[in-house]
């Protein structure tokens, strides 16, 4: 562990905030602030916390080049996750080719197209339907399926409106499930180890709330595949800290058997939203197990609750939110967290069902007294 280290948190808001306070209870000076908008603002920040370690919870740093490259500048200061990963996480177009060509992962087919007319002649060539997102890594922002050539205009702005100036069309493969493989990587003795959380299981349907939870049952031979694509991905990017693995579960049409198949999706190798059900399912929530990994303490991934779940929707009415708590919390082992303009409901249970449902009876309290 570094002794007596002051650690800067480049970002604000919910998940920054926890960071900080899994920092702290270690004992070491942690200290969130808004990401740099250029490579001076990061020097004065520099020069005014003299940290140790920098920490980088901000995707506004990611897109910064010139913030990355400062980052990758600083002497005798280490940076969590590496600049080359921070590159890498929010390029969805080097990520995407580096997952496919150099390592082998399994995806789902994929084209990049940088305007319109491209994006017609994908489509055309490759068929519909097709998903269209931002070739930067938005977080499902700006994602839509395409199912009609006409409405091919509309996919590329939606796309581009959430960040970017380039798309990736997918081949919209038939998806069974959707899920998030929160991987550790630290150092030990004998060199990198990589350790799991349990599958997190992810859905959001058309204009309804983000619905997470754990764990999402899959069979041992899926298990294993996730596994070994997460482990290769993360120790490709480098580094150590928790990195959030998104996965496709899909069915294999061409065997006679339905044989599961796993795809590669994505990779942040920052903490993200889905990773708040783990404050109540697990030991040491995703941001203890960041601080822990980044300091060179012992981690583990043990879940200490059967099963979570989790229901994040917008909500700025704070005078609302307030006079929802009561019948909010009356809901058995539930939770709510405040994330910026978005609240989580979160519940625990003996199962997966149960807590799913328990946490959506929050979420609905919240929605109903809220208005």
């Amino acid at each position: 562990m570094v002794d007596r280290a002051t650690v800067l948190v480049l970002g604000t808001g919910e998940l920054s905030s926890e960071l900080v306070l899994s920092f702290q209870r270690l004992g070491v000076r942690a200290t969130a602030v808004a990401s740099p908008a250029d490579a001076a603002a990061l020097t004065a920040l520099i020069e005014r916390h003299e940290p140790q370690l920098v920490v980088v919870q901000s995707t506004a740093v990611d897109v910064d080049a010139d913030v990355t490259d400062g980052l990758a500048g600083l002497d005798d200061i280490a940076v969590f996750p590496t600049p080359s990963a921070l590159r890498l996480g929010c390029d969805r177009e080097a990520l995407r080719t580096l997952a496919a060509h150099e390592l082998g992962l399994p995806t789902a087919p994929f084209w990049f197209a940088g305007s319109v007319d491209e994006l017609t002649a994908v489509a055309e060539h490759a068929g519909l339907p097709l998903t269209v997102a931002p070739a930067a890594n938005t977080e499902g922002a700006g994602r839509s399926v395409l199912t009609r050539l006409e409405d091919v205009d509309v996919a590329w702005h939606r796309a581009v409106a959430a960040g970017g100036d380039r798309v990736m069309a997918e081949t919209a493969v038939d998806v069974t499930a959707e899920f998030t493989l929160l991987t550790v990587r630290t150092q030990g003795p004998a060199g990198p180890v990589v350790q799991f959380c349990e599958p997190i299981g992810r859905r959001r349907d058309n204009g309804g709330p983000l619905e997470l939870w754990q764990p999402h049952p899959l069979s041992e031979s899926a298990l294993d595949v996730a596994r070994s694509i997460a482990a290769r991905i993360v120790n490709k990017l480098g580094g150590t800290g928790l990195f959030a693995v998104d996965l496709l579960l899909g069915t294999d049409t061409e065997s006679s058997a339905g044989a599961e198949e796993v795809y590669f999706s994505t990779v942040h190798p920052m903490l993200t939203g889905a990773g708040f059900v783990t404050t109540r399912s697990q030991r040491l929530s995703q941001f203890d197990l960041h601080a822990r990994a980044i300091l060179g303490l012992p981690v583990d991934t043990i879940m200490i609750s059967p099963a979570a779940g989790q229901v994040s929707r917008p909500s700025s009415d704070k005078a609302g939110l307030a006079r929802a708590l009561p019948d909010a919390l009356a809901v058995a082992e539930s939770d709510v967290r405040l994330s910026g303009e978005v609240c989580v409901a979160l519940a625990t249970a003996p199962d997966v069902v149960r807590a799913r449902d328990r946490a959506h009876q929050v979420a609905a309290a919240i929605n109903q007294t809220g208005k």
